[in-house]
């Protein structure tokens, strides 16, 4: 029964969808609902660090898309270890920005192939595995839509995605509804 519930209150905050859009949100909440909701995915091979800055502040944003690029990075994280190693989320702040970063310890992408994996279309897997839009619309929401920045580095054993959020709303966005347990 526990799990069931804690399934379904994981599933209720992912998906987002008895809340409004743009909405002020602990980013914290965001990245353990995609975990819970990937936990089979990720498997028992893989360890989960979570290096979280519980000091952060709320951060106005369009969780249900957050949540996706959560969702992106992770898997491909899962897929570059080939399900076995350490996964590592990270958050902090810098600036007047959060800051999330999803490590891995997979094989790394190759130095030459960096500049390209946000491109449409772009991907390092092999034929039928993906279909290289995972990164983009990553980019897209963090970029486009919040303002941000997504960036990487790589080196076999070591991968890491930074997405940098800005903790005042983009120019142009609705005034942010707030959520239930955070103070404003």
């Amino acid at each position: 029964t526990t799990r069931v519930s804690t399934l379904v209150g994981a599933a209720k905050q992912y998906s987002q969808m008895d809340r409004a859009p743009f909405q002020v949100v602990d980013v914290h909440d965001l990245l353990d609902s995609t975990l819970v909701i990937l936990a089979r995915k990720i498997g028992d091979g893989v360890r989960v660090v979570k290096e979280y800055d519980r000091g952060l502040p709320p951060l106005p944003a369009y969780a249900a898309e957050l949540n996706q690029v959560w969702t992106n990075l992770i898997d491909n994280a899962v897929q570059a270890m080939d399900r076995s190693g350490t996964l590592t989320v990270r958050t902090g702040q810098v600036d007047d920005s959060v800051v999330v970063e999803i490590a891995d310890t997979g094989s790394g992408i190759p130095a030459d192939i960096q500049a390209r994996i946000f491109e449409p279309f772009f991907t390092t897997k092999p034929v039928g595995e993906g279909t290289g839009l995972g990164l983009d619309i990553s980019w897209r929401i963090v970029v486009k839509k919040h303002h941000g920045d997504i960036r990487v580095s790589s080196e076999p054993g070591d991968t890491r995605f930074a997405v940098r959020l800005p903790l005042t709303p983009p120019p142009g966005t609705p005034a942010p509804a707030p959520v239930e347990g955070i103070d404003d």
